[in-house]
């Protein structure tokens, strides 16, 4: 099979064997893909560095048809993950984003979208901006992107549009706010306020500029909604989400 080329961030490395690792990359082009790189754990190997946890690299890949892992041959580092030279709270925030994506991407299916705004929030984790606010632009922007944007003017069961109101329930279950009549039906919902969901709108639409200024209640409220939500979308709660930031932290 012919080599091809991509840009990749890698999500995951695994001892394969004494000399192997199997690695989970998002490449901008294929997806989630994993893949065999021989020779990577050598001493002189010529992977050095370059398949770091959260490095971006540029990759060249033997690409298989059947369940078989891909081949990595090659991997040029381009920007390395820092976010330990700043704070452990920038640590688990990258780790984060790297479980989000391994849970929320499926093998082989490629969202260049996706995959910029991976690159996007990393270099605010990494540098000077709000990891706390970089978190929350991503998760919203992933949803969208991935097809799993909660509803927040139309109530989820009936349809109905949802006015304006100073606390509006959200059914995390069932994808989205809903409406007074129909709260009976619904379980485990929140309440959140109108101004929170108003935010969260904004944050869903296609050209919103992360990240987004939001005042502290609303972030709080907000961060819990989206974390039960994913909650419900997988099945169970993402092994890093307890170390999210509670609150934003000042700008540096």
């Amino acid at each position: 099979m012919a080599a091809e080329q991509t840009t990749a961030v890698v999500l995951r490395a695994i001892p394969f064997s004494e000399t192997s690792l199997v690695v989970t990359l998002l490449t901008r082009d294929f997806g989630q893909v994993a893949a065999l790189a021989k020779g990577a754990r050598r001493p002189k190997s010529s992977f050095e560095g370059s398949l770091d946890l959260l490095a971006v690299c540029r990759v060249v890949l033997i690409r298989k048809s059947s369940d078989a892992l891909d081949l990595l041959t090659e991997a040029k580092l381009q920007r390395r993950f820092r976010g330990a030279e700043k704070s452990l709270d920038r640590v688990y925030a990258g780790y984060y984003i790297a479980e989000m994506l391994r849970l929320l991407t499926d093998n082989h299916d490629p969202h260049p979208g996706l995959y910029d705004l991976t690159l996007d929030a990393l270099g605010q984790i990494d540098g000077r901006g709000n990891s706390a606010l970089a978190l929350l632009g991503f998760d919203t922007s992933a949803l969208r992107l991935l097809g799993h944007a909660p509803a927040t003017r139309r109530c989820v069961d009936c349809g109905g549009r949802i006015g304006d109101s100073p606390r509006i329930a959200f059914a995390p279950i069932a994808g989205g706010v809903v409406c007074r009549d129909c709260r009976p039906r619904q379980h485990s919902l929140l309440t959140v306020s109108g101004e929170t969901i108003d935010h969260l709108e904004r944050l869903l639409a296609p050209h919103t500029r992360l990240p987004i200024e939001l005042p502290s209640s609303v972030y709080r409220e907000m961060r819990g909604l989206i974390n039960r939500y994913i909650q419900a979308i997988l099945g169970s709660t993402p092994k890093m989400q307890p170390y999210l930031p509670a609150r934003m932290e000042p700008v540096e």
